[in-house]
């Protein structure tokens, strides 16, 4: 039994502004501790639940914020960016499951911490075969082209609503009740993790057991629009082989399956870049 612990900041215990998760800043150091406890805390529940192996990805920013030092030794870490499969990097390697902690709600959601889909001065929005998604939505269909379901996801809880929808019997945990994109009433860290270690261990004994979610499953072919910031985004993200404009911020294309889609939208966000 192989897990992937796929990991984002905003969703982690605590945070609540940029700051707290801005590579460089002194309150992100900060909260790199307590990212990697809330981690550690899905780790020691996982191996309770019966996993026999687990990798971990750094899916915020660069991928570099976990501290291997401090990262529980019976786990390996994938780190660094840009990797093949960036927020789920390890996913292709004989996964069987996976768990999505620390997770922040897509961009323009109501009472959300820190809102956004993959880039916050980017993407204004992104559908998946019309239907509007954020990174769980993205990184969980992904996730089912391998067959692999995802058993839990931590974060605010209009986060875990949003799983919800997409992934019918996931265990959540809620880290905070946000009452805006930057306010939130916050948990201590060791409540937080005594609940992430609970539902670690439920979530995979359900699916040793044979219950839980089952993978996502797209539809092929899969045709990805992507909402920009600005129409000088559009510009640029036009310039991808295949892409279709649709307005000055909006792209559209076409691909056979969810890895070439999730590669192919990564590729439109980069060229998005504002230099």
């Amino acid at each position: 039994m192989k897990l992937l612990i796929a990991v984002d900041m905003e969703g982690t215990s605590g945070v609540t502004t940029w700051d707290q998760v801005t590579p460089g800043h002194a309150e992100w150091q900060r909260f790199r501790r307590i990212m990697t406890a809330d981690v550690n805390a899905a780790i020691a529940g996982a191996y309770l639940g019966g996993v026999d192996e687990i990798v971990v990805s750094d899916g915020h920013w660069n991928g570099d914020n976990l501290l291997i030092d401090e990262l529980d030794p019976r786990a390996r870490l994938n780190t660094g960016s840009p990797s093949p499969w960036s927020m789920v990097e390890g996913l292709n390697e004989g996964v069987d499951a996976a768990f999505f902690i620390g997770y922040h709600a897509r961009n323009g959601t109501a009472h959300a911490i820190l809102d956004h889909t993959w880039s916050a001065a980017r993407v204004h929005n992104l559908y998946i075969n019309g239907r509007v998604s954020g990174e769980t939505g993205l990184n969980g269909s992904l996730c089912g082209h391998f067959g692999v379901p995802v058993l839990l996801l931590s974060g605010d809880q209009t986060v875990g609503v949003e799983a919800r929808e997409w992934i019918a019997g996931i265990e959540t945990v809620t880290t905070k009740i946000a009452h805006g994109r930057w306010s939130a009433e916050v948990f201590p860290p060791e409540i937080v993790q005594e609940k992430l270690r609970v539902a670690a261990e439920t979530a995979l004994r359900r699916f040793l057991k044979g219950e839980g979610p089952k993978p996502i499953q797209p539809t092929y072919p899969v045709t990805i629009t992507l909402e920009l910031v600005g129409s000088d985004m559009g510009d640029k993200a036009a310039l991808l082989p295949g892409a279709r404009r649709l307005d000055g911020r909006t792209i559209e294309f076409t691909a056979p399956d969810m890895p070439a889609a999730y590669q192919a939208f990564r590729a439109a966000v980069t060229l998005a870049l504002r230099t």
